[in-house]
């Protein structure tokens, strides 16, 4: 059994992933990996596959797509800076990142404005435009 101090040597991928905050509980990280939005050694895995320093990861998460190696491990959840220094993200991942969040600030989704049902106002209007 493992202190608290030294860090293990290998532990649960849907832990380190909790862990790490990609994800806010092991519930929605064990979904996710049996969905095969995360891949290890750029093979589906299972959530109870034990995972090492140096290990590659790809996580789809959304839109996002993270590709890092391990650089350690922890068995307790901690604050997100120190999650950070667990793992190494590769350049053209961080590129990539970037490029799609430059991209959706440019363009504005069309139902952004829109909030629940309209109101008497936006009901008037689209019967003057749809009524002949």
């Amino acid at each position: 059994m493992t202190s608290e101090k030294t860090p293990p040597g290998k532990m649960r991928l849907d832990k380190w992933l909790w862990a790490a905050r990609f994800y806010k509980t092991r519930s929605l990280a064990t979904q996710s990996i049996e969905q095969g939005r995360v891949k290890l050694n750029d093979e589906r895995t299972k959530p109870s596959r034990d995972i090492t320093p140096g290990a590659r990861l790809e996580i789809h998460a959304g839109d996002a797509v993270w590709t890092l190696t391990v650089r350690m491990l922890s068995m307790q959840r901690g604050p997100a800076s120190v999650a950070q220094q667990w793992y190494e993200e590769d350049a053209d991942s961080i590129a990539r990142r970037q490029q799609r969040a430059a991209d959706r600030k440019l363009s504005v989704s069309p139902a952004a404005g829109i909030h629940g049902r309209p109101t008497k106002r936006d009901r008037r209007q689209i019967h003057r435009f749809t009524d002949p």
